[in-house]
């Protein structure tokens, strides 16, 4: 059982897998694709047209396990809301990627790149960018160059890649994303809103060692999982929390 909704207010996994040509199925393939869905799991019913224009299947908002399917112009995307372990978001995974093929016409040689999400949302009413500077960077020299003369922080997202290996064809990525406007920091008047830690596994395609859909997904699963648990959650979303604690 994972234990990563303990440590944020919200914890969702998402799965985006790109393509090369532009996704446009004919309306009964795509309603067959979000009807074999269905079948797999019957309390997703709500579907409906996006003003992007992608196409959404999902579960009541007040679900906290909800799930969704979308069909994007070049990507297909689903995710998991607090799901509790691997095997939940694998298995809505399972029935996607075996499903997507057959249904909008996906082929390897179309495959781009598939990542993997995990999000950790920290609610916060104050200045996030100075949270996440002074949790952070307390002692980088960054703060040193720019701080000082009463100067106050407005932007601080870091957001950090890295390659599994030379061929860069496995990469990692780590992203804080703060919500708060420079309004808000002007008038001093905050409104909740999350903080976002998300720790991304991305693979592309058209190497010699490309494998299938689902076994790529359970690959990035697994490695997202070892760093979410091991650094991401000790060394950021941790000292994150603590932060937010110790000023409401």
């Amino acid at each position: 059982m994972w234990s990563f909704a303990a440590f944020c207010d919200e914890f969702y996994v998402n799965t985006r897998l790109f393509v090369k040509l532009d996704l446009n199925p004919a309306r009964d393939s795509l309603l067959h694709f979000f009807e074999q869905i269905r079948k797999a799991f019957p309390t997703m019913t709500r579907l409906r047209r996006r003003d992007d224009g992608a196409y959404m299947l999902d579960e009541d908002a007040n679900d906290r396990g909800r799930r969704f399917v979308r069909v994007d112009t070049h990507a297909v995307k689903f995710g998991n809301f607090s799901p509790p372990d691997s095997d939940t978001v694998g298995a809505l995974a399972e029935t996607v990627l075996t499903q997507a093929p057959y249904a909008l016409s996906l082929s390897d040689l179309d495959y781009d790149y598939m990542e993997v999400a995990y999000s950790f949302d920290l609610e916060y009413r104050g200045n996030h960018d100075e949270l996440v500077c002074d949790t952070l960077f307390a002692d980088h020299p960054f703060m040193r160059a720019l701080m000082g003369d009463g100067r106050g922080v407005i932007d601080c997202q870091p957001f950090f890649g890295v390659a599994s290996a030379p061929d860069c064809e496995q990469q990692v990525y780590l992203e804080v994303k703060g919500r708060t406007s420079t309004f808000e920091v002007r008038t001093g008047e905050f409104e909740p809103a999350p903080l976002s830690v998300c720790l991304t596994t991305r693979r592309y395609w058209g190497f010699p060692t490309d494998k299938d859909l689902i076994r790529t997904h359970r690959d990035l699963v697994e490695v997202g999982e070892q760093i979410a648990t091991d650094r991401v959650v000790p060394h950021i979303v941790q000292p994150l929390a603590a932060a937010i604690a110790s000023q409401r």
